[in-house]
């Protein structure tokens, strides 16, 4: 969609405003942001027509105007200017990453905590596995004739155990025989293709008729399927009910229970691994509960064959280029912290050794 310059400029002040004081905006309001560069029946009569071609919207008959999601997005595309970071956030910022903690599930709590805090809208981190885990090794260790512990040894060097109590005695031989099994047959072996066929098979060879190998098969495949997502965070979802959007309390419950989904997490708009800010306005997102909000995220890479995402939702009336700078500069903090690492690294020695590019005076 082709604007005059004049009309990107009315465009963008109608948006700024808006999302500043959430209220509609008037003529008026626009020739004192502009100056004397303008008439006020110039202001008028290109407010109409932004208006007709789906840009801005008439709340109500005497009111201002407000952008439509179509105006958000040329917005977004060709008006919206950078933002940096200010020293004060930033500041904020490196003491978190600094002081994160050690275990990537806590991690993305504290990266969901500062993204809700420093934009003020709900905020969700996500961790997941870009690579095939696989069991390395099986040993089934032998503590009663009720009892088991299973250990594994995953693909990516992580070990997990669990013990098995049984409602039926068992042979402790057995359990040799089937660690020998499953060495052979469920180890660099992908969790799709642990399948009902190759448990059963198994059962049969082993002549298992107390359900040892469905036990330790149901186990192997949760770890696989674990292995694959670290999880989903989210914090700050009462924000939304601070936000005038969302005084409808229905309104705000709907999108908390969304959010509150790991499952429709996983199905928001998920921006590629460029490191490229994805913004999905109003409409755009395919979720009904969302379809009078915006999404805003972007990817990190978290080291190893894990890759992370961030993000944040609320209203349309949302300040983009803010939420977008601060959702690059942690994005880019973590990734220089994780990458090409299988865990996280050493605590760093400066909060500074994050590095202050896209940092504001302000």
């Amino acid at each position: 969609m082709q604007l005059s310059e004049r009309k990107k400029m009315i465009l963008r002040s109608v948006v700024e405003m808006y999302v500043k004081a959430a209220e509609p905006v008037g003529s008026k309001a626009v020739v004192e942001a502009l100056g004397s560069t303008v008439s006020s029946a110039t202001v008028r009569s290109e407010m109409a027509e932004l208006e007709s071609m789906g840009l801005l919207e008439q709340p109500h008959t005497s009111a201002g105007r407000i952008p439509s999601s179509a105006g958000y997005r040329l917005y977004v595309n060709q008006l919206m200017q950078s933002q940096d970071v200010s020293r004060d956030d930033a500041s904020v910022i490196n003491s978190a990453l600094y002081t994160r903690t050690t275990e990537q599930t806590n991690l993305l709590d504290e990266v969901g905590s500062l993204t809700s805090r420093l934009t003020t809208y709900p905020a969700y981190a996500m961790a997941s596995s870009t690579g095939i885990v696989s069991i390395a090794r099986f040993d089934l260790i032998y503590v009663d004739s009720y009892s088991f512990i299973i250990v594994a040894l995953l693909s990516n060097d992580t070990v997990k155990n669990k013990l098995v109590h049984l409602t039926t005695p068992f042979n402790p031989q057995i359990l040799a025989k089937i660690s020998s099994v499953f060495n052979a047959s469920f180890t660099g072996v992908p969790e799709e293709r642990i399948t009902a066929t190759l448990i059963s098979a198994t059962e049969r060879a082993l002549s298992d008729r107390i359900g040892l190998v469905a036990v330790i098969a149901g186990f192997v495949i949760e770890l696989l399927v674990e292995a694959k997502s670290v999880g989903a965070r989210v914090s700050g979802a009462a924000n939304l009910l601070s936000l005038p959007e969302y005084r409808d309390v229905d309104k705000a419950q709907k999108i908390i229970r969304y959010l509150s989904d790991a499952g429709e997490l996983a199905r928001l708009p998920s921006p590629d691994m460029t490191g490229e800010i994805k913004i999905t306005i109003g409409a755009e997102n395919l979720a009904d509960e969302l379809r009078d909000s915006s999404v805003v995220a972007v990817r990190y890479d978290a080291g190893g064959d894990m890759q992370g995402l961030i993000g944040v939702v609320g209203p349309t009336r949302m300040d983009y280029s803010k939420v977008a700078a601060h959702l690059s500069y942690i994005a880019g903090g973590l990734s220089r912290l994780l990458a090409n690492t299988n865990a996280l690294p050493r605590a760093i020695t400066k909060p500074n050794e994050i590095g202050d590019e896209n940092i504001g005076e302000n």
